[in-house]
């Protein structure tokens, strides 16, 4: 089997350093799609205006750095482009939220609104961003999928207070993006949840085994069968009410259910939608399929925080899938009884 090996770059000490990775440089080509693929609370960044003027945060016991979000970035960045060598694949997009900002110490006592541009300094607690190959698609329900690849890092999930060589945490992604709506389609085949690496080195051979063992035909032959199943109005009715309810079950009865993470909020959009949406909303006898109602959850998990932003799109895929599960066989399904 292949394997994916980083190089260290080395340190003064010309002892190999694992910490620390020398990327090769990527020139620069269009960007992913500039559509937000996530809205809550974030900014749009460059790349290049992250690595010249965002400070990284350090560990308290140490004053070691983090990996960066641009470590991060340019990390999947290279990864990707071993694994899918020739094909075409498009700057990151992405997205910011959560800024924490400070100030040079020679500017210490000056009011916030007389602070020149070089005596402030900023930070965002949380990333977001994809990576687009445009020419690897799929037509799904009328629908053009492309592959998409990316990750969130939250430093709120790290423990600062701890020294290097601490778990650092990460989320990593390979699945579709819905061209119609940038909507992104994530299943747990293309998704580490919860990585924990302790150097670049390790968070980039994380990467490589997730990118090769992903089978892009079995996520959008999956997505394609959602298009085969319909809910009446009533039943969609009757599973909106059923998700309102599941957040104030008693803890033993919600155990033996499903987990469902989108909140009211969410939920609102949904139905919104479900009138309103351009693409994919009811037909005019009140049904909608399944691949529209995914697309529903998929596009009011636009607003959701960072940190929740992918767990929330695999829950979207399970939960509807489950659906098709149980209509499929006519077993029980809590959301629908």
């Amino acid at each position: 089997m292949e394997t994916f090996t980083l190089i260290p770059a080395q340190s003064s000490s010309k002892e190999p350093s694992t910490n620390v990775v020398s990327f090769d440089p990527i020139v620069e080509v269009e960007p992913s799609n500039d559509k937000a693929f996530i809205l809550a609370n974030t900014v749009p960044m460059s790349l290049k205006v992250i690595e010249q003027e965002h400070i990284i945060p350090v560990f308290v016991k140490d004053n070691e750095p983090l990996i960066s979000h641009v470590d991060f970035i340019q990390g999947v960045e290279q990864v990707t482009h071993h694994v899918f060598s020739g094909e075409k694949i498009l700057s990151p997009s992405i997205r910011l939220s959560h800024p924490v900002k400070g100030r040079i110490p020679e500017a210490r006592h000056k009011p916030a609104k007389e602070l020149l541009k070089h005596e402030e300094t900023i930070y965002y607690e949380r990333c977001a961003f994809m990576i687009e190959l445009p020419n690897i698609t799929e037509i799904v329900n009328g629908n053009q999928l492309s592959l998409t690849i990316g990750g969130v890092k939250a430093y709120n999930l790290d423990n600062l207070y701890n020294r290097k060589g601490a778990d650092e945490h990460f989320k990593v992604f390979i699945g579709f993006e819905n061209r119609v709506c940038t909507n992104l389609c994530v299943w747990s085949d293309g998704y580490v949840q919860d990585l924990k690496v302790k150097t670049m080195v390790d968070l980039c051979n994380a990467v490589f085994e997730l990118l090769t063992k992903f089978h892009p035909k079995h996520q959008t032959d999956t997505l394609r069968k959602l298009g085969e199943y319909t809910l009446q109005e009533e039943q969609f009715a009757r599973l909106i009410g059923r998700t309102r309810m599941y957040q104030y079950l008693p803890n033993t009865q919600r155990k033996s259910i499903p987990k469902f993470l989108f909140p009211d909020g969410h939920l609102n959009a949904v139905v919104r939608d479900y009138y309103n949406d351009q693409s994919f909303c009811r037909l005019d006898d009140g049904s909608i399929s399944l691949w529209r109602l995914y697309n529903l959850f998929t596009g009011a998990n636009k607003q959701s925080y960072i940190d929740t932003f992918l767990d929330r799109s695999q829950n979207a895929f399970d939960f509807v899938r489950d659906i098709s599960y149980a209509l499929d066989n006519s077993s029980f399904n809590w959301f629908l009884q």
